[in-house]
């Protein structure tokens, strides 16, 4: 949390980094707050600090569903932004993306002088080292889809999202922690008592899988362990009736394991 910040920032600390589609819940981190903390402690303090924005999944999310959301360079304490390519902007694996705000926010170390075709070739990438057919595709996708091509793709996403966090509600023994509005078209959930439920997260993810699904289960960070959630990221191409059958497939799999069935047994009964 943003007052958190004071108990770990002095003058050792480099940076900040705030995260805009939290891997465990979806979320986006309150950059804005996490700006203003940061200022405050300068103004008490005289330290100034950094801020990235770790825009992995929510930097080609944000734009386009949340405009008015402040978390990029619009606030002076964010320094640089990464995001990728490959979760939500569409591109193949291996293209992701690095901005900072102006050059004296980059530090001159990271940047490569290479003496190429008989002129000094400043660089931040990997040079020769492989092919940019991805960039290439990114590119394309940009020109293909624009703002609104893009705007309108996330948006039938995070319905797509929503409506299933209504289903997840409805089946009864989850309690939702995102319900896909306001951040990533996700949904995360955990079991709303696991100490008086005879299966675990790990046994629905189990399930999902013989049915196709990869729908992850994994605790918390350490303060939190005790609490193990499931999550379901809704991309590009995954459309309403393919939710409705993950849903079925959910229902199906929760009924399966509440009769309390031998995990063994139930690979030939549940498969395909």
């Amino acid at each position: 949390l943003p007052h958190q910040l004071r108990e770990y920032v002095d003058e050792n600390t480099i940076g900040v980094v705030a995260i805009l589609g939290v891997t465990y819940t979806c979320t986006y981190e309150p950059v804005a707050e996490f700006a203003a903390e940061l200022d405050r402690l300068q103004a008490e303090k005289g330290l100034d600090v950094p801020l990235h924005v770790d825009a992995a999944s929510g930097g080609f999310i944000a734009p386009f569903l949340h405009p008015d959301l402040a978390w990029d360079f619009r606030l002076s304490r964010v320094a640089s932004i990464n995001a990728s390519g490959h979760k939500y902007g569409m591109a193949p694996l291996g293209v992701g993306w690095a901005l900072w705000r102006d050059k004296s926010a980059l530090p001159e170390d990271l940047v490569f002088h290479v003496d190429y075709l008989g002129g000094d070739m400043p660089t931040l990438a990997l040079n020769f080292s492989r092919p940019g057919g991805q960039v290439v595709s990114q590119y394309y996708t940009f020109l293909r889809l624009g703002r609104e091509g893009y705007r309108q793709v996330y948006q039938a996403c995070a319905d797509t999202a929503q409506h299933l966090a209504r289903q997840v509600a409805e089946m009864g023994p989850f309690t939702l922690l995102y319900d896909g509005a306001g951040a990533l078209p996700a949904v995360s959930y955990t079991l709303t008592d696991p100490a008086s439920t005879s299966w675990s997260l790990y046994d629905l993810s189990d399930l999902l899988r013989m049915r196709g699904w990869q729908v992850p289960s994994y605790p918390l960070p350490p303060d939190r362990q005790e609490t193990v959630i499931q999550r379901v990221l809704v991309r590009h191409g995954v459309d309403r009736d393919e939710i409705e059958l993950l849903a079925d497939d959910m229902r199906r799999a929760i009924k399966h394991l509440d009769e309390g069935r031998p995990q063994d047994a139930s690979r030939a009964s549940f498969h395909h």
